[in-house]
């Protein structure tokens, strides 16, 4: 399967992978609030549709 050393690389690399994403997520935090400002309720329809969606299928078994 996979030696030690690769399974420490892939776990070095994940840690890594995720804090750069943090910080870089941080670093543009202010400009997310200018351009994303109704991103929330673009999310909340989503989810609604696929509520729907869901409550069809199970309705109409």
């Amino acid at each position: 399967m996979f030696s030690k050393g690769q399974i420490v690389f892939g776990v070095l690399f994940a840690i890594a992978f995720i804090l750069v994403l943090v910080r870089m997520y941080r670093k543009d935090l202010n400009l997310h609030k200018v351009h994303f400002k109704g991103v929330l309720w673009v999310l909340l329809a989503f989810l609604g549709f696929i509520g729907m969606i869901v409550a069809i299928k199970v309705i109409f078994k």
